[in-house]
Parts: structure tokens; sequence; C-alpha cells
């Protein structure tokens, strides 16, 4: 496979265009919503229209006709700027809408994808439960059939775009039933939002995202239709597998963002801030740690894209995705160290930019398969168990 990730001139044009709307739109409004804690509405509103959320979708459900490239330059232009935007779209898109997508009935595609790819409403994907973190394989929440009706209980945390206004489902994995030799069957099924059981806690208070909407969910004999279950019963372990496999790549991309607006605000910085009476980017040293800051977001853009083009191709991209994935966190997460630290004391400030991408950075190293399990993951497409 030739590594040519040049844009083609119709990304280039969809990377212009958010790259726009992220400078022009989102910059001026988002610092003061992010400080409130506030989700952004209209924002996202103008996201729909722009069709964001549609972006690697067919157009007959809505969609753009677009593929996961397209929409790793949206996360990437979006992180550059804010991260909670990014990862509302991020969520809505690869953990709301691809599920659907890949595993629903075309009667599921078309009641919801068409509100989905409008940013209509917001799906969301309930898969973390409080004693689970990691182990995914170990859920807890059951599904029983009563009838024409699941019934499901349990809960789940840490679940991205669950609670707001406009949140329409939540996509919940289940165990259903139990193998031969014991082990869990699990399954997805759809929870339409407002269904009898199902309810929703108050917005986390977390360290960094601050404007996107994270919540603990519970379900106390919540019933839906047996319509609801999404894909083949019992394959809803290897359904979020491949969901999260997809996921890396576009969290891969939302962290090289964060890394670039590292490097675009402090090469901003630099320039403009003197001290000892000139420019402190005429120091070596800032000019080296710069330098190591932009080859960082420079190979972990490579690593997004040569993963997100295997994935179009139809080819292998599981390790990939991990490496991609393992690697940009790690960059976003140094790049925003390092641009605080070239900020001084006004990097402490959250008024500055840098300091809502220090905050925001450390989760990509544990969202969607913390660091060890991309490790994990690597080890085991190189041939060791574990």
């Amino acid at each position: 496979m030739a590594l040519d990730h040049r844009l083609t001139p119709e990304h280039e044009e969809l990377r212009r265009t958010v790259e726009a709307f992220a400078h022009d739109v989102v910059a001026p409004k988002i610092g003061d919503l992010y400080e409130r804690h506030e989700f952004p509405y209209e924002i996202v509103r103008e996201m729909g229209r722009m069709g964001l959320f549609g972006l690697p979708f067919p157009e007959e459900y809505g969609g753009m006709g677009g593929d996961y490239l397209a929409l790793g330059i949206a996360l990437e232009e979006l992180a550059r700027v804010d991260s909670s935007v990014a990862i509302t779209l991020e969520a809505g898109v690869s953990l709301g809408a691809m599920p659907l997508h890949l595993f629903g009935t075309e009667e599921q595609k078309r009641e919801w994808l068409p509100r989905m790819c409008s940013g209509e409403i917001l799906g969301a994907f309930g898969l973390t439960e409080p004693d689970g973190g990691s182990d995914a394989g170990g859920t807890r929440t059951t599904a029983v059939k009563d009838g024409d009706e699941w019934v499901i209980n349990g809960s789940k945390c840490f679940i991205t775009n669950s609670g707001t206004d406009i949140t329409g489902l939540v996509t919940v994995t289940a165990v259903t039933g139990r193998k031969a030799d014991g082990r869990p069957e699990i399954s997805s099924i759809i929870v339409p939002s407002g269904t009898p059981g199902f309810t929703v806690a108050a917005p986390y208070s977390k360290v960094g995202w601050n404007s996107s909407d994270t919540r603990e969910l519970a379900f106390d004999n919540v019933r839906v239709p047996l319509a609801n279950l999404v894909g083949q019963e019992g394959r809803g372990y290897a359904q979020f597998l491949r969901i999260l496999d997809e996921g890396r790549i576009a969290i891969s991309a939302l962290a090289t963002g964060l890394a670039q607006g590292c490097v675009d605000e402090s090469v901003k910085y630099a320039k403009e801030r003197k001290a000892f009476g000139r420019p402190i980017g005429d120091n070596q040293a800032i000019q080296f740690k710069l330098a190591d800051m932009e080859m960082r977001a420079h190979m972990a853009r490579i690593g997004w894209r040569d993963a997100a083009s295997r994935l179009v191709a139809g080819e292998p991209f599981k390790k990939e995705a991990a490496i991609a994935k393992l690697y940009s966190s790690t960059v976003a997460v140094d790049n925003a160290r390092d641009a605080t630290q070239i900020h001084g004391g006004y990097g402490f400030m959250n008024e500055y930019p840098v300091a809502r991408m220090w905050r925001d950075s450390k989760i990509l190293e544990i969202g969607e398969g913390t660091s060890e399990v991309q490790r994990m993951l690597i080890a085991r497409e190189l041939g060791f168990a574990g």
C-alpha cells in the first residue's frame, strides 16, 4: 500500500471549510461555554446544517456520502480549536450513529440515521460500566425477553452525548444469555431517550471536555421492543470491538488536532511575547521546543491518516488504529505540557486556549481504550497472547 496521504481536492476543500468554521464560529464562543460547563447547542446545530454529523454515511440515509477519512479531517480541524466540540461530533458519529449504520436493520436506519446525520438528534453508545472499566466483556447490565419486549436492568458510566436536550437514543450493551461454557452473550439494544425506567444522571464534574455531555445511566426494568436489537443477538461484543477499532482512528485524529492546536497557539505567542527586549521565539530553546511539537503533530497525522486509508480501502487496520491512537494521545499530552511551559504563567490562566488544551489532553490516553490496552492490542497483532 502506497503511503501517500496527501488530501484529494474534495478532502482539502472540506478541511478548509471546517478550519474556517472552527476559527470563525467555535473559537469566539467556546471559551465562555467551557468555563460555564455548558453544552454548545448553537454550534452543534450549525455543524448539523453543515452536514458534519453525516460525513461518512450514505446519502440515502441523509448522509454526505463521504468516508472515515473525511470524518477524521473534520475532527482534527475542530480539535485544533476545541476538543469538547470535536468529541461531541466524534461520539455522535462513531459511537452514536455508526452502530446502526454497520449493524442495524433497514427499519432502524431509516428511523434514526436521517435525524442523526442532520444533527437534529444525537446518539450515544452505552458500553462502560462502573465496575468494568477496560473490561468491556465483563458487562453486568442484563436484558431479558418478556413477550415481545426486552427488560433491561443495570447501569453505565462515562457515556458521552447521553443527556443533552437533543439526545434521541442510547445503544446499550447487555447480557442476553449464556454460552455453553458459561460466558455471557452480549447484545446491543436501542433505548430511546425518555423510555420509562431509563434515568440519566446529572453531568459529571470533569477536569476537561467541559462543554461536552458525559453522564451515568441507570436502567430499572426498562422495556423496549425486541425489534430494538441491533445486529445479531449475542454478537454485541464483536460489534462493539469493531466500533472501537474505528473509533480509535477518530480519537487519533482528534488528538492530532489538539497537538497541532498547541503548536498554533505557541507559535503565535512566541512571536508576540517579549522578554528581555525581544520576542521569546528568538530564543533557540523555544524554537527547538516548537520544532519538536510540530514534528510530533506531523507524525501523528500520518499515523491516523494511514489507519483511515486502510479502513476506507477495506484493508486490515486494527494494528494501525491502535498505533495511531497510542502515539497521537501521547503526543497530545506532550504538546499540551510544552505549550503550557512556553506560555509560562499565562499558560495556567484559563483565558488562554492552551490551558483548556492541557485540561483536555489527558483523557485522550484513557477514553476509547487506554494506552495500556493499545499496547496489548499491538502486541497481539505481533503474535503474542495476552
